[in-house]
């Protein structure tokens, strides 16, 4: 029997619940499904479906012929998109346990993605409850390099305590750790910012890592998704092929873009400034983000593998690539 993939979530922000239509009365119904999508078959469940890594092991999933199902906050456009593709759809948000369990009817398989922002301990819990009372048999869970007990990041501790969340319910989890991503490059409030001025301005000091796409996350979301077994209870490090500091990482970009950019440090509190007044961050993301600059500094984020090669049979996306692949968004 063919495995069928389930997505849940959807762009960052808290899940919200949504009607699926003005007759429906939302009171009976904890998550809604399009009854007309619905197949027999075993679905996989995956959070971030209109995000960058959900997106992305989506389209490796449908790539694979596996069935998806995508767990979205609202029935908009791009909910439309995804069913138009072939993908169910499942509205719902994580505050509530009956929305979760109804998503997850007749799911094997799960990818649990929450943004920067609190709520995730809650969220895991009632994921991991709701996983087991449907018998969904893997998770994938979307943590991040700087989990730590002793992380002075309130984000990054709460995702290590829900690390430990799944752990303890029993449900065979696989903890992804990615190390920053290459997409921070490409961020509209960031590329915006280092195309006009060509610079790169973080408060990375002389730090190094090997950034790792989100394009590249999604293929090893989606092969754990549909092939979970040998995976259980591991905690994967991903990184991109090659560690560089900010300034290699200038270099790389003036080659693809045929202009000079440069690498400018700032210090912690001119970013944390930048981020509060001019880029409007919400200060639970704000806090996190000032916290893992310091622990970049601290070496953190370096090091580098090939996880990715090894899960999926194609390398990581090196920095050159990464950028001629995504060479519009510094139009």
């Amino acid at each position: 029997m063919s495995t069928q993939v389930l997505v849940v979530g959807a762009s960052p922000g808290l899940l919200q619940m949504r009607a699926y239509a003005p007759t429906l009365d939302i009171r009976a119904y904890a998550c809604i499904i399009r009854k007309d999508l619905i197949m027999s078959e075993a679905s996989i469940l995956v959070s971030g479906a209109t995000g960058r890594t959900g997106g992305a092991a989506i389209d490796e999933l449908l790539k694979m012929g596996r069935h998806v199902r995508a767990y979205v906050r609202s029935n908009d456009e791009r909910a439309a998109a995804l069913r138009a593709r072939g993908v169910e759809t499942a509205i719902g948000d994580f505050t509530d346990i009956d929305q979760i369990r109804a998503a997850m009817e007749g799911v094997s398989s799960m990818y649990f993605l929450h943004p920067i922002a609190p709520g995730i301990v809650e969220a895991a819990a009632y994921v991991a409850q709701a996983a087991k009372e449907a018998g969904v048999s893997a998770i994938v869970n979307m943590s991040q390099i700087s989990a730590r007990r002793e992380s002075t990041s309130h984000a990054a501790q709460d995702h290590w305590i829900s690390e430990r969340v799944f752990d303890w319910s029993g449900v065979p989890t696989t903890h992804l750790r990615p190390t920053f991503f290459a997409d921070w490059l490409i961020y509209p409030h960031f590329a915006q910012e280092i195309w006009a001025r060509k610079k790169i301005e973080f408060p990375f000091e002389n730090g190094r890592h090997a950034p790792i796409s989100s394009d590249d996350q999604g293929r090893v979301i989606a092969h754990l998704l549909a092939d979970p077994i040998g995976h259980e209870g591991k905690i994967y490090t991903l990184h991109g092929p090659v560690e560089m500091d900010h300034t290699q990482i200038a270099a790389a970009m003036s080659d693809v873009l045929g202009a000079r950019i440069e690498y400018v440090p700032t210090s912690i509190d001119q970013f944390r400034h930048k981020m509060e007044n001019l880029y409007n961050f919400p200060p639970f993301l704000v806090q996190h983000l000032v916290e893992v600059a310091q622990h970049y500094r601290e070496g953190i984020f370096q090091g580098t593998n090939d996880v990715v090669e090894k899960i999926t049979g194609t390398p990581a996306l090196s920095v050159p690539a990464f950028i001629e692949k995504h060479r519009a968004a510094f139009a």
